[in-house]
């Protein structure tokens, strides 16, 4: 899907899930055809004209100001994460210099290698553009009992491996949470990079070979969520909690350091040593 084309899908999306009624607007019982709020009804809450509004959500407004784009997330409430990807959307030209031509090569500095080589019993691993899997450390494959070695490059992906391999979409007790995460921070990071044609390429596999992809995708939603927790699964030792955080490189951000952790003397922590145990770690790096 072109940039314009995602501008007017995320809008209408975004005008669809307001009610009047939210947004302040007196309703006398009249039917109406449309969810949500009508155009001309959005266009009043953002103080700009019906048609100029109409050209900006088809994506016809090229020089469309800072203040505009800021009314028009405001009328739609959007949250931070909403509003940065609409104004990356209405500016893809004032994105950062990796929007075009982003399909180069990542690469991972052997310093964070090595990093990695040091944390053998922490699950850990370094994340590019598109999900994609760079380097990781043995933990974090008996995790989610995935031979990441093994794998085509192409599916060592974050979001191929929770949608489309079995082994690793088991290991999530929440799968539609971390799924719905997932998707949001992929469209996210696709609008940072709106020339990528590798992105188009991996929206499209996905989208093939998943229905629970293109269900969520269609959603429209948004999100960057860089630290939380996992309720997970493993044969070896059942459930348990694993916390994350998320560390962006200052240098490159379209690389994070994902680092999983658990609270000294928890199950959680006693889980994590049995799973290490039993696969003999040295803290091999991918």
């Amino acid at each position: 899907m072109g940039n314009r084309a995602e501008l007017s899908t995320f809008l209408r999306s975004r005008r669809a899930r307001l009610k009047p009624e939210q947004a302040g607007l007196l309703q006398y019982g009249e039917r109406r055809r449309v969810p949500g709020l009508r155009r001309e009804e959005l266009a009043q809450l953002a103080g700009v004209s019906v048609d100029y509004y109409v050209r900006f959500e088809q994506g016809r407004s090229e020089n469309v100001s800072d203040a505009v784009i800021d009314a028009v997330a405001s009328a739609l409430r959007l949250d931070q994460d909403e509003r940065s990807h609409l104004f990356r959307l209405a500016r893809p030209h004032a994105v950062n210099g990796n929007a075009y031509g982003s399909s180069s090569a990542q690469v991972v500095r052997p310093g964070l290698r090595r990093l990695l080589e040091s944390i053998p019993e922490v699950p850990a691993y370094v994340i590019g553009r598109r999900t994609d899997i760079l380097a990781w450390n043995e933990m974090f494959s008996a995790l989610l009992m995935v031979d990441l070695d093994g794998l085509p490059s192409e599916q060592r992906n974050l979001a191929w491996l929770v949608f489309c391999h079995p082994q690793a979409r088991a290991r999530f007790v929440d799968w539609e949470g971390k799924a719905r995460d997932l998707v949001a921070y992929l469209r996210m990071d696709a609008g940072r990079h709106p020339c990528d044609a590798d992105f188009a390429t991996l929206i499209g596999q996905l989208s093939e070979a998943s229905a629970d992809f293109r269900r969520l995708w269609a959603n429209q939603e948004v999100r960057d969520k860089t630290h939380g927790a996992h309720d997970l699964r493993h044969p070896a030792v059942g459930e348990f909690t694993l916390s994350y955080e998320t560390l962006r490189l200052p240098d490159d951000p379209d690389q994070s350091l994902l680092m999983h952790t658990v609270e000294a003397g928890s199950p959680s922590e006693a889980a994590l040593r049995i799973i290490a145990r039993r696969r003999h770690l040295v803290g091999r790096v991918g």
